[in-house]
């Protein structure tokens, strides 16, 4: 696969009073797994949220396969393909895994017509959604709402994943299982953007990265060649590895 599927160009973003994305340019290759790195507070979740829609871009331009989507309303653009899973996670506590996932299956009215195949795949992932599918959403661990939080994003097929921090408070064995869905979800065909603090994560699964400071994109260039440049990662991201 080829080309870019998701593109900012320029991009600004105003928070009432409060000036947060300067002139963001950032490249997203279709097919492949981009990590978006930087210190706290250096514009990383602002940037997917513009990409969403939540927060509106006050100049630039972001454009996904081909079509301008700076000012499409969030709907639109989940409808288009394009899945969000926040640092929050956004799962509904007081319901069951089922209907959460329920929910996020917006073809089906019954847990009987989400698409059993891909249903079956989701487990194979994330063997825990199966293991508590009548359980209180609220109940889970904290891995196990992660879990949930990107199962529901998969649930319907979707050309572009945006994640926040996935691997936030996770433990060790957990932040593994989650490494191996990441990998066999960008060789399915999705193409993935994803904000993460954990650099070891972070070069295990990357293919492209950017890294933020200060509102805009300060690097770009291939995971791999940040990974093995100790001097450059403590440049950009403060890391003494």
């Amino acid at each position: 696969m080829s080309g870019d599927l998701l593109v900012l160009e320029g991009v600004h973003t105003h928070i009432g009073a409060y000036h947060i994305l300067h002139g963001v340019d950032l490249r997203v290759p279709k097919g492949q797994l981009t990590m978006l790195l930087g210190r706290n507070g250096a514009g990383k979740t602002t940037t997917l949220r513009t990409i969403m829609g939540l927060w509106q871009a006050s100049a630039g331009r972001v454009t996904f396969a081909g079509e301008d989507i700076t000012r499409w309303p969030t709907p639109r653009i989940a409808q288009r393909g394009v899945a969000y899973v926040p640092e929050n996670m956004g799962i509904f506590a007081d319901l069951t895994v089922r209907e959460n996932m329920l929910l996020a299956a917006r073809g089906a009215r019954h847990a009987t017509q989400i698409d059993e195949a891909r249903l079956q795949w989701i487990f194979t992932l994330f063997p825990a959604v199966e293991k508590f599918w009548n359980h209180p959403a609220g109940k889970l661990s904290g891995g196990q709402k992660q879990m949930l939080a990107v199962s529901r994003a998969i649930v319907e097929p979707r050309e572009l994943l945006v994640i926040d921090e996935p691997s936030k408070g996770l433990a060790p064995a957990i932040i593994n299982n989650m490494i191996e869905a990441f990998a066999q979800l960008k060789e399915s065909g999705v193409t993935i953007l994803l904000v993460e603090q954990n650099f070891n994560f972070a070069k295990r699964l990357g293919d492209t990265v950017a890294v933020m400071d200060n509102g805009t994109i300060v690097h770009a260039g291939s995971m791999q060649e940040l990974a093995d440049d100790e001097q450059l990662q403590h440049s950009l991201l403060g890391l003494a590895l």
